[in-house]
């Protein structure tokens, strides 16, 4: 394991760290104490996403709900209309329940332990650390792709991620600190954002350029080494642009479970993998017996694990009768929650309305 004692990590990263720190708006200024609801909003935000995507969501859900119980009272479509945007939906759902937890067991304040922060929604190890150290100063180790890049370049591990992962954890512990817990995990994350970045490191300005194993063997350019990642599978599906007399479309709630779990969306066939769904087919998974008709078009999103191709059928009805969901009128879809992917499909599907 690691021959370098945390001080010689610590004393010169922190030292840069009081001289560089990003300003973002959910970390405190020197000597004040971050709040654990901004901490962990934010920690759940930036999950998939970028620090600069973040900072307008995460100062438009605190002029909605400045306070967790606030955030607890709200209703969940108003919350997922709000992350529209940030992708990941199943984040929002338990950011919501989290904060119902929070509100109604902890009299809405957050546990400051990492083993009791895990038992809440939507907080696994990661969430659980940062939120223990940066929001209450406990002694916890953070350990996010930042962190394991500059782990991984410190100590030249060559083994390749993700199977390096547990080694990776075990080098950052190995040299935290014995104070300014939060601190430490901001600045090496920052390091890793900043200057170890994923390509072309700026060593030159590096505080730790004098330990860096991977920098005095000329290979930090080289590593995290990644094992190369599968192609991703393309899957197809069938959506139902179903228009009423007045113009309005039908919409309806995906299961809670899953992909996508309680988002809006235009009706639709499952997405099943090698194979194409003929519109025959199709026709019997529709919601109401119509003459469908097939838009011309394709519509194409690509998810962390496979590529998505769907058509669309589109009918008018003659009344709405009893068809479960809501009918939303022509030039309202903006005020549901679509995903990205059912964004698309609107855009090819208003020419069948128009």
């Amino acid at each position: 394991m690691s021959d370098a004692k945390p001080l010689q990590i610590a004393v010169p990263l922190l030292d840069w760290y009081d001289r560089h720190r990003r300003a973002m708006p959910w970390r405190v200024l020197p000597g004040e104490v971050a709040d654990p609801y901004h901490v962990w909003l934010s920690e759940i935000m930036l999950q998939q996403t970028t620090v600069t995507a973040v900072g307008p969501y995460f100062e438009r859900f605190l002029s909605l709900w400045p306070k967790v119980a606030d955030l607890a009272g709200a209703n969940l479509d108003d919350v997922l209309h709000g992350w529209q945007g940030l992708g990941y939906y199943a984040r929002a759902r338990n950011l919501h329940k989290c904060a119902i937890v929070v509100a109604s067991e902890h009299d809405g304040v957050f546990p400051d332990k990492e083993e009791e922060l895990l038992k809440l929604p939507g907080i696994g190890p990661y969430t659980a650390a940062a939120i223990a150290a940066i929001a209450f100063d406990r002694r916890a180790t953070v350990v996010d792709g930042n962190v394991e890049r500059v782990m991984a370049r410190l100590f030249a591990v060559e083994d390749p991620l993700p199977g390096s992962k547990k080694a990776l954890c075990e080098l950052a512990i190995s040299v935290t600190p014995d104070a300014r817990f939060g601190d430490y995990a901001q600045a090496t994350m920052d390091l890793g954002a900043t200057i170890c970045s994923p390509t072309k490191p700026i060593c030159v300005i590096c505080p730790l350029i004098d330990i860096c194993q991977a920098r005095g063997l000329g290979i930090e350019e080289e590593l995290p080494i990644r094992t190369p990642k599968a192609e991703r599978p393309t899957r197809r599906g069938v959506a139902f642009w179903i228009v009423a007399p007045d113009g309005s479309v039908l919409l309806r709630r995906r299961v809670e479970s899953g992909l996508l779990g309680g988002m809006m969306e235009i009706p639709s066939t499952e997405w099943v993998p090698d194979g194409v769904w003929s519109t025959e087919t199709a026709i019997k998974e529709a919601p109401v017996d119509a003459d469908w008709q097939k838009i011309n078009g394709l519509v194409r999103h690509t998810f962390t694990h496979f590529q998505l191709e769907i058509t669309i059928l589109a009918a008018r009805v003659d009344e709405k009768g009893s068809l479960e969901g809501v009918w939303c009128p022509p030039g309202k879809f903006g005020d549901y929650a679509l995903p990205t992917i059912m964004k698309k499909v609107v855009r090819l599907g208003v020419g069948f309305s128009a």
